[in-house]
C-alpha cells in the first residue's frame, strides 16, 4: 500500500501542549491513515547549507525556540532514529552529495506534530535537511526522487507553514482575524494545488502579488514542495485540516494520496 504525503501546517510551538484545537486534529489523522514504518521528515527548523540526513540511532528532542513556559521544554519526543532508512535517503538522492549528521536530532517542525500524531513516540523518524542555497525546483526534485519510499510504508512528511509571517502575528491572540492578504495567498495555492498542475507552486514568487507578505523567507514553504513532488498521476490533494492562526500563520494540512 502506498502511504499518503503530508505536508503539516505547525505554528506556534504551544501547539505541542494543547491536546485540543490543532493538537487533536493531528491525532485524528494519525488515527485515519495507516500506521507507517518509518517517517522521513523536512522540518522548515533545518534549514542549512547543504543537504543532510540524521544518522543518529536515538535522535535528540531540540527546543529550537524561546521565551516560551518551561513545561515546553520539559517535553521529550524519544522516538528512535533509522540509520538503514538514513544510508538509504544518502543511496536514493546520489550523486547528490547526503551528509551524514549525527548532530542535530528533531526539531519542533517535527515532534510538536508528531507528538499528536504518533503519541507513543515508536514509529522511527528520519530528518533531511532543507539546502538553504538552492532553488525551490531543486526541493520538488528531491521530493520526486523521495516518491518510491511511499510503497514502502514510508510516510513522508513536510513540516512548515504555508503563510508564515511572525512579524504580522497576533501573539496571544491565536484566533485573530486573519490577515487579508493571508487568505488571498492561501486561496491562490489551493486552486494551483487542486489543479495538479504544481508549477505555479515552484515560482511562487510569481503566483500572487501577496506572495511576498505570505511567504517572506522560504524555509516554512519549501517542505511543501517535498511533500508536492511525491505525488503519482490522478493522485488526489487534500485538505484535512485548516486554519489560519493568529492572523499570519496558515495550519493548512496538505495531504498528497
Amino acid at each position: 500500500m502506498r502511504l499518503p504525503s503530508i505536508f503539516f501546517g505547525h505554528g506556534n510551538p504551544m501547539n505541542a501542549l494543547s491536546e485540543s484545537g490543532y493538537g487533536a486534529e493531528w491525532r485524528r489523522l494519525g488515527e485515519e491513515i495507516p500506521r507507517p514504518n518509518a517517517i522521513v521528515c523536512v522540518s522548515a527548523h533545518w534549514f542549512v547549507g547543504g543537504t543532510r540526513v540524521t544518522g543518529n540511532k536515538f535522535p535528540e528532542t531540540i527546543h529550537d525556540f524561546g521565551g516560551f513556559p518551561e513545561e515546553l521544554y520539559r517535553i521529550l519526543y524519544p522516538a528512535p532514529g533509522d540509520q538503514g532508512l538514513a544510508g538509504r535517503l544518502q543511496s536514493a538522492l546520489a550523486p547528490l552529495d547526503v551528509t551524514l549528521d549525527e548532530t542535530w536530532g528533531l526539531d519542533h517542525g517535527t515532534w510538536s506534530v508528531l507528538r499528536h500524531v504518533y503519541p507513543d513516540a515508536d514509529v522511527p523518524v528520519v530528518q533531511l535537511s532543507i539546502d538553504a542555497r538552492k532553488p525551490a525546483s531543486f526541493h520538488f526534485e528531491l521530493g520526486r526522487r523521495l516518491a518510491p519510499l511511499r510503497s514502502e510504508g514510508i510516510l513522508i512528511m513536510g513540516s512548515g507553514n504555508l503563510v508564515h509571517n511572525l512579524h504580522h502575528y497576533a501573539w496571544g491572540q491565536p484566533k485573530a482575524e486573519p490577515r487579508a492578504w493571508a487568505v488571498r495567498f492561501e486561496n491562490r495555492v489551493r486552486a494551483v494545488l487542486s489543479s495538479g498542475e504544481f508549477e505555479p507552486l515552484i515560482r511562487y514568487e510569481e503566483l500572487d502579488p501577496d506572495a511576498r507578505l505570505s511567504v517572506p523567507t522560504p524555509d516554512h514553504y519549501l517542505p511543501l514542495l517535498y511533500v508536492l513532488g511525491t505525488r503519482q498521476p490522478d493522485e488526489p490533494v487534500s485538505y484535512p485540516i485548516e486554519g489560519i492562526e493568529g492572523g499570519s500563520l496558515s495550519m493548512l494540512t496538505v495531504c498528497v494520496g
